[in-house]
């Protein structure tokens, strides 16, 4: 399943690159985050929503509720 994360970053034609260097974080820290593979804390997601003009839970909440589906 692909990220929400990931279809806004593609739709505004960003790199994981160019969204990592505005969040002040390394490529492999951000490829991880957009990947779910490291916890994402609630000051990264504002940041990241405010990137996208939207709020945190438009973008992460869906990803959530299916990781948590999935746990059980």
């Amino acid at each position: 399943m692909r990220s929400k994360l990931k279809e806004l970053r593609t739709k505004k034609k960003l790199t994981s690159k160019a969204m990592a260097e505005k969040l002040g974080i390394s490529i492999p820290f951000y490829s991880q985050i957009e990947n779910r593979q490291r916890r994402l804390t609630y000051d990264m997601a504002v940041r990241i929503a405010t990137i996208f003009k939207q709020k945190p839970d438009r973008i992460f909440y869906e990803d959530y509720v299916s990781d948590i589906e999935k746990m059980g």
